[in-house]
């Protein structure tokens, strides 16, 4: 069966574009051009090759400005040991993550109170209904966003306390400086990850096209006394700029 015309002529851009005839911010071809291009095909053939590349994220339209290559994020790493670093300074797992300072650094945020439902409830090893407080985040690397998470800590831990309020975030040191204030020590973190295509939500959060798979894990901070102290889930990320290292040793 042959291959729609539409799809011929979006393999040829994404190709272009990848050996960089069109570099990042450049403009593409007008419709008419490129429709001369390829062979006087329809407007609507060369507008459903545009959307693909544009769910997948290699190019946006903009009024006035036409359609260009959209500039491709960096890649980062996340190091297995990005937690382990003292609480506290002016630096959290994510700047690591990014390699930014505090000053290239913005968080959205949104508090509120919500019960553990059964996912949650078994997600903390605690009973349904329990009291806790959800904080929503958008984190931000030089006003891209690129990162967004819900993080729940138990409301009998931290009601009353700076770590109810979100004029306090950014919290230098991030999640483990907020519960060693509180006297909580957590000594294991847990992380389990998932691939997935993005939801509307999630797309138009971190300004990605719907074709451009995300990262979604879920982490846990476990105390001391084994006690689970904070879920975060899912933090999500896109999974086209985005490696996970890990580093396992073995004794003999």
């Amino acid at each position: 069966m042959a291959q729609p015309e539409y799809l011929r002529i979006a393999a040829d851009l994404r190709r272009r574009i990848a050996i960089g005839e069109w570099g990042p911010g450049a403009q593409i071809p007008t419709l008419g051009e490129l429709m001369a291009e390829y062979g006087g095909v329809s407007q609507t053939t060369i507008r459903n090759a545009l959307r693909l590349l544009a769910n997948e994220g290699l190019i946006e339209t903009r009024a006035r400005a036409g359609t260009r290559v959209r500039p491709r994020p960096p890649v980062h790493r996340m190091a297995a040991d990005r937690y382990r670093s003292t609480p506290g300074g002016k630096s959290t797992p994510y700047t690591r993550d990014q390699g930014i300072g505090w000053s290239e650094y913005r968080l959205d945020k949104r508090f509120e109170r919500v019960q553990a439902d059964a996912e949650l409830a078994a997600l903390f090893e605690c009973e349904i209904g329990e009291r806790l407080l959800a904080r929503h985040f958008v984190f931000y690397d030089n006003d891209q966003p690129t990162q967004m998470s819900t993080s729940y800590v138990r409301w009998a831990d931290v009601s009353g306390t700076p770590v109810a309020d979100p004029i306090n975030e950014p919290w230098p040191g991030g999640t483990r400086a907020q519960l060693a204030s509180l006297g909580i020590r957590v000594t294991e973190i847990m992380e389990s990850f998932t691939t997935a295509m993005p939801n509307e939500l999630e797309a138009a959060t971190l300004r990605i096209g719907a074709g451009v798979p995300v990262l979604r894990y879920t982490r846990k901070h476990i105390a001391d006394t084994g006690r689970i102290v904070e879920v975060a889930h899912p933090i999500v990320r896109r999974g086209d700029t985005t490696i996970v290292d890990f580093r396992i040793r073995l004794e003999d």
